[in-house]
């Protein structure tokens, strides 16, 4: 016999604007060319000398984002780069796509879960849900995750899309790819959440991703606030493009990686952690800063806050490739 299963047409669904937001464009966004809280480490420069030679190479620069990386106002300098030809690739997990969207669509987002999952109204609000609706209609015309959305924020002109790195991916056609597991954002909640669509449009954005791994000899991936998607996505998508590089007499292997996040690994980077070791089970450690450059390729950890180290690395990035 079938399990039962929960009947979505039950659920409250409220309108967004009565939802309490915890961030605001206004607040949060950085200026590129504004001023700056001081953070220095010695990776930026070298980081950004690798993003400039990769540039000047014609070789792959992809960043895979976390939410986080968005409330804290570094939309505008994903974009610039972007614009300048320095980025050739973002990836984002749902929640990033979901900050993105409602960025765009009401210049705020975020909600306290402490408050609304009490109320059993955490990630129940209407206008939310037409990210649902983009996927299906991008997934059904052969588009990925990424540009769907991007297509939606850009094409219904959302007041504030020029915030939107998933619209600015559709207008520049830069792919801006979304990685999402089934059950893990609250989009999932509504009853117009398609999960074959879902899952045909994020199968797409992978197969994306992969290509432009494809070309990573010479590049550079950084991987900036994501503990699981941001490694895990690489990890498949690399070993992919090495079985076909292999086949053809061709490596993958000199290339930089970086990893921008909070945890303290310790001083010795170079070796992952033993297994009885919570920093084990950090996955950007072992796979991005350990395996995946043991064959010739290089790695750096920035500790910090997003709202810090994202622009200094912007700002090293532009002081060479210059205005």
């Amino acid at each position: 016999m079938p399990f039962e299963q929960f009947d979505r047409s039950q659920l409250n669904i409220r309108p967004l604007p009565e939802r309490q937001h915890d961030i605001r464009l206004d607040e949060i966004l950085v200026d590129p060319s504004g001023p700056r809280l001081t953070f220095e480490h010695e990776a930026i420069p070298i980081l950004a000398d690798r993003i400039a030679s990769a540039t000047k190479d014609g070789r792959a620069v992809v960043f895979a984002c976390g939410a986080h990386v968005l409330r804290r106002g570094n939309g505008p300098l994903l974009i610039d780069l972007m614009q300048r030809g320095i980025l050739n690739h973002v990836s984002f997990n749902g929640a990033g796509a979901i900050h993105d969207f409602e960025l765009a669509l009401i210049g705020a987002s975020c909600e306290s879960v402490a408050r609304y999952v009490s109320e059993g109204q955490f990630g129940l609000w209407r206008e939310t849900s037409r990210l649902n609706d983009a996927v299906v209609e991008g997934a059904a015309d052969g588009l990925g995750f990424g540009e769907s959305v991007g297509r939606m924020i850009e094409q219904d002109q959302f007041p504030h899309r020029n915030s939107s790195v998933l619209a600015a991916g559709y207008r520049l056609q830069i792919p801006v790819t979304v990685h999402v597991s089934i059950g893990q954002d609250i989009v999932h909640e509504h009853p117009n959440f398609d999960g074959a669509a879902a899952g045909a449009a994020s199968l797409t954005d992978f197969l994306i991703f992969t290509s432009s791994i494809s070309r990573l000899e010479g590049g550079v991936f950084l991987n900036i606030g994501s503990a699981v998607m941001g490694p895990e996505v690489y990890l498949k998508a690399l070993a992919m493009a090495r079985n076909v590089a292999h086949q053809q007499g061709q490596q993958i292997r000199k290339f930089t990686t970086g990893v921008f996040d909070l945890p303290n690994l310790g001083n010795d980077l170079s070796h992952e952690a033993p297994k009885d070791d919570p920093r084990y089970y950090f996955r950007p450690f072992k796979t991005i800063l350990v395996r995946t450059v043991a064959d010739g390729g290089e790695s750096y950890y920035v500790q910090g806050d997003h709202s810090a180290t994202v622009p200094a690395l912007y700002d090293a990035i532009i002081s060479r490739i210059g205005q």
